[in-house]
């Protein structure tokens, strides 16, 4: 299908993000691994280029979550390239029961150095782990599931954990889980594009829904033409999809910015299907 031309500009990153970014340097002195939630939907584009730096040189489990929303072949093709000596993934949905126990296994996998230097010594270790990720990845729920119990505050929007709280989840594992922090600067588009569509950036920052649902279906076509086809018939512009749902304001005119609004909800609810946009 042909692409909009025009383009719409994100750009947000409220101030308590700075402070959080300040907290979880601090915090990453004395922890021993880091968990990086990323959004199958949209996983490369949910790597926050400050936190991998801050991060740099501590032991990382990449959690690909989300993925019964995603393209799970797909996001298996791309986890195999977070696999190293000081690096492990794993893919899943942290809603479910039995997540945490792969999890745990793989964070004493990953700190079996520490662990190794302490028993030697007599001493039983105490593994520190931090959570960090883009905004509405599922940090707080994936917390809640090691818990065994809702300690940390979750939503399906942005924004939902305000501070950053130490939680034990078993075998001598203590966690801290953080705000979801985004990129001080905006500057790649296409990745602040796919960053709002999977709601890690609010609606209510973006003024141009129009444009930005213009360009998610000129996104999602790339791969997926025949899942959008099935849901929203074979006319793939706004007005097409007007139409099609019959979307009609006072005085019989389309209502073309609730047909955005379906295109960009329909998609972060997988009414459209499971599809990955990295």
């Amino acid at each position: 299908m042909e692409k909009n031309n025009v383009s719409a500009k994100i750009n947000w990153f409220p101030g308590h993000m700075k402070k959080t970014i300040g907290e979880i340097r601090e915090k990453l002195k004395i922890v021993d691994v880091v968990i990086y939630v990323l959004d199958s939907r949209a996983p490369i584009s949910s790597i926050n280029p400050s936190l991998s730096r801050l991060s740099e040189g501590k032991p990382i489990l990449y959690i690909f979550n989300k993925v019964d929303l995603a393209d799970e072949a797909r996001v298996r093709e791309l986890s195999k390239g977070y696999k190293s000596e000081n690096s492990d993934y794993c893919i899943m949905n942290s809603t479910l029961s039995g997540a945490s126990k792969i999890i745990k296994q793989k964070i004493l996998s990953l700190t079996k150095s520490k662990l190794d230097r302490m028993k030697n010594k007599g001493l039983k270790a105490i593994i520190r782990s931090i959570v960090v990720g883009v905004p509405n990845s599922g940090k707080s729920t994936l917390v809640n599931n090691l818990c065994g119990k809702a300690k940390a505050v979750t939503g399906n929007r942005a924004g939902v954990t305000k501070q950053t709280q130490w939680v034990s989840i078993g075998d001598n594992i203590e966690l801290c889980d953080t705000p979801g922090t985004l990129y001080p600067n905006l500057e790649n588009q296409n990745v602040a594009k796919k960053l709002f569509f999977i709601g890690s950036i609010k609606d209510e920052v973006v003024a141009d829904i129009n444009t930005l649902a213009v360009e998610l279906i000129a996104l999602i076509s790339e791969k997926y033409n025949t899942l959008l086809q099935k849901r929203f018939g074979e006319d793939l512009t706004l007005e097409g999809i007007a139409k099609e749902r019959s979307f009609i304001v006072s005085g019989g005119e389309l209502d073309i910015e609730r047909a955005a609004n379906a295109v960009i909800d329909d998609f972060r609810k997988c009414r459209i299907g499971k599809i990955t946009l990295d």
